[in-house]
Order: structure tokens, then sequence, then C-alpha cells
């Protein structure tokens, strides 16, 4: 039987990324929800979604009832909460876009309303099932490392992406959306913990928004980038835009629902200078974990660097693991043997094939043949760490995690 999905959200994740997925392997979209008309029309019209199966607000499409065999969740990060209650009081499962909520309060809220439900809720922590990631908790599982002691993990987030997503984009600002730590890190942080293995226990941080303020726009920079005369700005929206494949994120971002890349840069938030000071999130933060199994994680999310990627360490008693992972490589020292190997692991796709991965496992689980990815609790660590670490960075403490 094809499983009936219905996409709530349809922006890039929802609609270009789960959407594309699932009809891949065999799913059917057969409802769609955004509250931007242009959006609903082009994404239902990929899938065959008639008229009377699209939905401007979640509330029409949950007031049918239960249609569909599951439900994807990917609005904007402060309404994720109500379509996911909504969801579960009618026994759907449910794949809930990350970060889940924006308050520690509605963590439970969730856990508590799955548990009254026959329903079950997948966060897309994409990077568990991607095979650079798998590999590495192949090498863990196997022992080569002994006794794991400490991790140490870096989010590279590259200065043009910083620029388009925290600067210009959805994740700008917190309140509404998500903090930087939980909208960029909580697949981070999931990863952590499931390579401790343990559930965690404190957390201190440091971090602020060091750079992108107005007091460093360059003598002579303008509002726009189109007009700016300044040579060399290292976040000129032409250079991060114009320079890409029109046909792929970024630059889809700005042309969804069939609005010109010029009139995106001259008209939208894509095209502002970032040092007009709308933004106020973290460019770069420091997060020290103490797991109870005794582990400790550092991680180091940063806009400055010049590639996007993972770079990792796995310190054990008899070995260390370092990993690249947009190189998709690893390299293993064994201190008994004095020995060392470097290999590449195959992997192509969004998030190092981790989107691919996570859906082939979702719809797995949905038809029956394995249980969910990871359970909701675990899953919720993350966020539990993002917010204990908040609190750490504003008040200069250390925080347990609550």
């Amino acid at each position: 039987m094809t499983l009936r999905v219905a996409i709530v959200g349809a922006g890039n994740r929802g609609g270009d990324v789960y959407a594309r997925l699932l009809a891949g392997h065999g799913a059917q979209v057969t409802h769609v929800v955004d509250a931007r008309a242009a959006r609903l029309t082009e994404v239902a019209a990929r899938h065959a979604v008639p008229p009377e199966r699209q939905f401007r607000t979640p509330d029409a499409f949950f007031a049918l009832g239960r249609v569909a065999d599951a439900v994807v969740i990917a609005t904007p990060d402060d309404q994720h909460v109500k379509p996911c209650l909504q969801a579960l009081a009618l026994g759907y499962d449910v794949l809930l876009e990350k970060p889940v909520c924006l308050t520690e309060a509605d963590l439970d809220l969730l856990q508590a309303a799955e548990a009254a439900s026959t329903g079950r809720v997948t966060v897309c922590h994409v990077l568990r099932a991607a095979p650079f990631f798998r590999e590495v908790r192949r090498v863990l599982d196997s022992g080569a490392l002994g006794t794991l002691i400490g991790i140490q993990h870096a989010e590279n987030v590259a200065h043009w992406h910083y620029a388009h997503s925290y600067v210009r984009g959805n994740w700008r600002a917190s309140p509404p959306t998500a903090p930087f730590l939980l909208a960029k890190s909580c697949h981070d942080l999931d990863l952590l913990r499931a390579f401790a293995g343990s559930p965690p226990e404190r957390v201190t941080s440091e971090g602020t928004l060091h750079h992108f303020r107005p007091e460093h726009a360059p003598p002579g920079a303008t509002d726009c980038c189109v007009t700016c005369p300044v040579q060399g700005c290292p976040s000129d929206a032409r250079r991060i835009y114009l320079t890409r494949d029109p046909h792929t994120w970024p630059v889809t971002v700005l042309t969804a629902g069939g609005i010109s890349l010029q009139d995106a840069l001259e008209h939208g938030p894509y095209g502002e200078c970032v040092y007009l000071g709308k933004n106020d999130v973290v460019d770069h933060q420091a997060v020290t974990i103490r797991f109870q199994n005794g582990v400790t994680a550092q991680l180091t999310v940063s806009a400055f660097t010049h590639n996007n990627t993972r770079t990792l360490k796995l310190l054990g008693t008899h070995g260390e693991l370092r990993g690249h992972m947009d190189r998709h490589e690893l390299e293993l020292h064994d201190f008994r043997t004095g020995q060392s190997q470097r290999w590449t692991v195959e992997a192509s796709g969004n998030h190092g094939g981790g989107d691919d991965g996570l859906i082939q496992a979702w719809l797995a689980s949905l038809r029956g043949h394995m249980p969910p990815p990871t359970p909701l609790s675990e899953s919720l660590d993350s966020h539990r760490m993002a917010f204990a670490a908040e609190r750490a960075r504003q008040r200069g403490t250390v925080e347990e995690v609550c």
C-alpha cells in the first residue's frame, strides 16, 4: 500500500527536500499546507495535489480529521508545536522539523502528547542518518577507541551561509526564531548525545554577536548590495548568489514562488547589507557538555570559516578518530599498535546523504519494518542542551540540563 503523507509547511525543507524525497521513495504527497498562496500552488502542482487538498492554515487541514497516514511538519520555528499536537491528537505519525520548539516547557508538552497518542514523533536530526556519521558510529561501536573519554566537534557554518541564513534570512532574530545554537546546531548536539551514549548532565557556554553589527560596516557601504560600491566585501550578495547554480539552494530560497533573482536582490532581505543591524543572533559560540557517564564534549559553532562542514575528534583510551565531513574523510590512530589508517566514506546529497537516509528510515518505520529512527525523548536531549547552553551563555554560569 502506498503511504499517504501531508506536508504542513511547504518551504525549502518541507516542499523542496522532504516532499521530493518522500515521492522518490514511493510515498504519495496527498495534502499540502502553506500560508503563501504562490508557494502552496507551486509545491502542490509538483505532486498533482488538487485544490481541495491545498490549505492555507494547519487548522483547516486538521479539521478534516485523519485523512493521511503521516504528516511532515516543516513550518517556521515558532509554529511547530501547535500542529504537532494537533497531529498527535489525531493519531498521526509525525516527521517534525527541528528545532521542535522555542521553550523548554514545550519539550515536556510534546513528550506528554506523544505518550498519549498512537502516533510517534521523529525529529529531523538528519545527521545521524548520514553515511559519514554512521561510519563514525561503526568505529565507536567496534571498540577500536577503547573507552570514549571526550569529543571535540566543530560546526563550520561558512561566512556566506551565516550571512544567508542568520543575518539576512529567516533565523536572524530570536525570537521569533530559535537561538543560533538551537537553530543551527541541534543536529550537532544530537550527534554528541548519540556518540556519548548517555544523557547530558551540565553545560557551560560562551558566545556573542561579534561582527555583523552596524559599527563594522565599511566606509561608503549602502543598504543594498546591488548599489554598493565597496569592493571585496565577503558578504556581498552578488558574490554569494550570482556565482551559484540558480537551480539549487541557497539561490532557490530567493526565487521560490517565481521571483527573479535580480528582483530578490534588489527588493528582498537577501540583498540587504549585513551591517544594517536587523540581526541579533550569536555569530560564534563555544559549548562544553558533561554527560552522565563522564564523557565530555566541546562544540564550537562559528560563522568565521571558509567551508561549510563539520569536523570532529573522538578521543578514547586506546585510539583517536578524526573526521572531516566535507571531504568524507576519516582517520583512525590506534594507540595499541601504533598504526594509523585513513579512508573515505561514499556519500552524496543534502547533509551528506542524511536527508535521504532519514526519509528512508522514517518510511521503513511507517511500514512496520523497523522502529522510529530515534526515540523522541533522546532526540529532545539536544534541545535541552541548547536551552541550558543559552542560559549559561547569558548568565555566565554552569547550568544543569533539565
